[in-house]
């Protein structure tokens, strides 16, 4: 008899099935369900955590637009506190997925990060937009850029302190890059510490540092406040670098598979609603600007969002200009792909810097966590372009080019390192 449903249940019926509960349903006809397989998400409902961050906006967008009912779940949003905490509920499960940092996942998939947990990363959320800030009062004293911090730290000698949001983070990497390619040992030559993303600017009001690097709102707002200036962006350290991803466990993914190709494919569309014309960041940047997502004003948000920087020096130091790299949440297509090489970078930066003692096989782990084929069936359900290469080519603001294709050699050459 299940021989029989088998042949002649059809797609739409299997999907009705499903939709109506399988556990309330004639046992052949729910082992024809099986057999055949379903698109209905396994999760209906999801709670994703979130920083309080422009980059949290696809995520926001989602839920606001509704794209995720459309899809078929339903996103709970949790706004926390610190990227430690998103690590911990991640871990425990009380989060389904998290708008989180490109290397707290790898970070806790090695245990270079607290718990290990086998993770998984779903999708780029964006590329670009972070900065590294320098405090007004060493800015004052000639620290507005790379070359005149390395300067002033071999002139007026004492204990610099700089702070990223998460050791293994994006944050760390590249405040670390940045500091190195100007000649600065970030391990030997400064104090750094952590500091949860809404936390900086109100760390920096008091002295607790020279200088951060976080993501947008809080570099901007640190210069609307008059406490700080951006000395560079990080897409000039990596054009079009990856940011935070969709972030889970790969035992979530491996239980609901459906649900993980869902929530990608509801995120996917909020990313290009976002990017489709500026009246959509503006609105984006109206929604996140509440205090119930980022708790900023809304020209914190909207200008960087645009493309347009300045530097927030005064006199002629001052410097505004308009950026074509900004922070982008889908950009056609190329931003989401949860390329293999990405991941294989911030292994090779956590070995450069001390965090691994060994070298792992670096295409093996990108291969375990960036679910690249569950992210090609979001954008076929999304129906979003997906570039068909895994790997890409990117240079350096030293000047050094990866390309995943040596990491070893790669991690092991650079001259400043832990």
């Amino acid at each position: 008899m299940v021989d029989l449903l088998k042949s002649s249940l059809s797609r739409r019926t299997v999907l009705q099935a499903a939709a109506v509960g399988i556990a309330g349903i004639d046992p052949a006809l729910r082992a024809a369900v099986y057999a055949q397989g379903s698109d209905a998400p396994e999760k209906k409902e999801v709670k994703i955590g979130f920083i309080p961050l422009t980059d949290c906006a696809s995520v926001v967008m989602a839920s606001v637009l509704g794209l995720d009912q459309k899809h078929g779940v339903k996103i709970v949003l949790n706004k926390e506190a610190s990227w430690a905490g998103v690590r911990d509920k991640l871990v425990s499960g009380e989060l389904d997925f998290a708008h989180v940092l490109y290397g707290l996942v790898y970070g806790v998939h090695m245990g270079t990060a607290g718990p290990k947990k086998d993770m998984a990363v779903l999708m780029n959320l964006n590329n670009n937009g972070q900065a590294i800030t320098l405090s007004k009062k060493i800015a004052d004293k000639g620290a507005v850029d790379g070359a005149g911090l390395a300067k002033l730290m071999a002139t007026d000698k004492r204990e610099y302190t700089f702070a990223q949001t998460f050791p293994t983070g994006t944050h760390a990497m590249w405040l670390y890059y940045w500091l190195a390619a100007n000649g600065i040992n970030p391990i030997r030559d400064a104090k750094v510490i952590t500091v949860p993303p809404p936390q900086m600017v109100a760390n920096m009001r008091v002295g607790n540092m020279d200088g951060f690097c976080v993501g947008e709102p809080w570099n901007h707002r640190a210069i609307i406040d008059g406490i700080g200036v951006t000395a560079v962006t990080t897409q000039d350290i990596w054009k079009d670098h990856p940011e935070k991803v969709l972030g889970t466990t790969a035992e979530f993914v491996k239980k609901n598979p459906n649900t993980a190709r869902a929530v990608t494919a509801a995120i996917l569309e909020a990313g290009k609603w976002i990017d489709a014309s500026l009246g959509n960041k503006n609105k984006m940047a109206e929604t996140i600007a509440d205090k119930s997502y980022v708790n900023t004003s809304v020209d914190a948000i909207n200008q960087r969002i645009l493309g347009r920087y300045q530097n927030g020096m005064s006199g002629v130091m001052a410097k505004t200009w308009d950026d074509p790299n900004y922070m982008k949440f889908y950009n056609d297509g190329a931003v989401n792909m949860p390329y293999l090489s990405d991941g294989m970078w911030f292994l090779t930066q956590h070995k450069r810097w001390g965090l691994m003692k060994e070298h792992p096989d670096y295409l093996a782990v990108a291969k375990q966590v960036n679910m690249i084929d569950v992210y090609r069936e979001a954008a076929t359900a999304a129906k979003v372009s997906a570039p068909k290469d895994v790997m890409r080519t990117s240079k350096m603001i030293d000047g050094v080019v990866w390309d995943g294709k040596d990491p070893k050699k790669y991690a092991d050459g650079f001259k400043v390192k832990a």
